[in-house]
């Protein structure tokens, strides 16, 4: 199964505005968006499942214009720590997404643990620390602080009933100089933490709802940056299931969280370890922005790659 994942963070948010939705309205967008993608033949693949990971204010309408029996989801970019309980907390939640919330609009999967939600959680730990008389910031204890909290976040979004996409991922300090085997050395050490962080306690969930890993490489996200080859992703991705093998006793899917693009992701999704990958922008020149027509051409690289890998093995 291909595993294709649409982070729309805040697209919702016109170009007049300094967004980049095409349109003045982010529900007509949306539902345009979800509509183009119901009527293309990705959405009738078997070996495909398509999820948009959208901001609330996007979810409701993207739900409207799902269609039965095709294979495309939709998910929220995150959930709380805490959840509504009945007989307990109903609703004081000003500001945050309880996951039973999230599951009451229609969504089916939850994106949690990305690199822009960690560096924000590791930004108030940091302004906290550095302005507590016990001295200065631990980024090792604030990184392991972060992923315990993540952690809280993917329970309540299995508890309940959602599917979710827990991503994980070493920045520059931590992948660090040195050595090739020096280097993945480090990389191991922060990913078998960040995967018991933020999977404790969740094996009882595995066979139920479903657990996947998306492995960001945060030292090579952004503008400017040269993003890993297949043979590192490889490398990656193949520990994460190492890892995942030895904590649940079975192998968790691994999709490559870095973004995947219509130039990488026939040579991403031909590793076998890999079962998919993330996308955001769909155009990174002119117009930029997300564009239906242009994520169908990465969903065919993607299948066509993937197609020929097993031809070949």
């Amino acid at each position: 199964m291909l595993h294709i994942f649409v982070n729309l963070k805040r697209f919702e948010v016109s170009r007049k505005l300094g967004g980049v939705c095409s349109s003045e309205s982010p529900k007509d967008w949306i539902e345009s968006v979800v509509s183009e993608c119901n009527g293309s033949n990705a959405a009738a693949t078997k070996d495909l499942e398509l999820v948009f990971l959208l901001p609330e204010a996007l979810i409701l309408p993207a739900v409207s214009k799902l269609t039965a029996h095709r294979n495309i989801g939709i998910g929220c970019q995150g959930v709380y720590r805490e959840d509504i309980r009945p007989g307990a907390n109903f609703g004081a939640f000003t500001t945050n997404l309880p996951a039973t919330a999230a599951k009451a609009i229609g969504c089916q999967w939850a994106l949690i643990g990305h690199s822009e939600e960690r560096k924000d959680k590791l930004g108030i730990i940091a302004e906290f620390l550095s302005s507590s008389p016990s001295g200065t910031p631990v980024p090792e204890t604030a990184s392991y602080t972060v992923s315990r909290i993540i952690n809280k976040e993917v329970l309540r979004a299995l508890e309940a009933g959602l599917d979710v996409l827990v991503c994980v991922g070493e920045s520059a300090e931590e992948r660090g100089t040195g050595n090739v085997e020096e280097q993945q050395g480090r990389v191991k050490a922060v990913l078998k933490k960040q995967i018991e962080l933020s999977l404790a306690d969740t094996k009882k969930f595995v066979g139920t709802r479903r657990i996947i890993l998306a492995y960001e490489p945060i030292w090579a996200i952004g503008p400017g940056k040269t993003p890993p080859g297949p043979e590192y992703i490889s490398f990656v991705a193949s520990y994460i299931k190492e890892a995942t093998l030895k904590l649940f006793g079975s192998e968790l899917p691994v999709v490559y969280g870095g973004g995947l693009k219509e130039e990488n992701a026939a040579s991403i999704c031909s590793i076998p370890v890999v079962s998919g990958g993330l996308v955001a922008l769909t155009r990174f020149t002119g117009e930029i922005g997300f564009y239906p027509t242009d994520l169908q051409k990465i969903i065919a690289a993607a299948l066509s790659s993937r197609t020929s890998a097993a031809q070949t093995n």
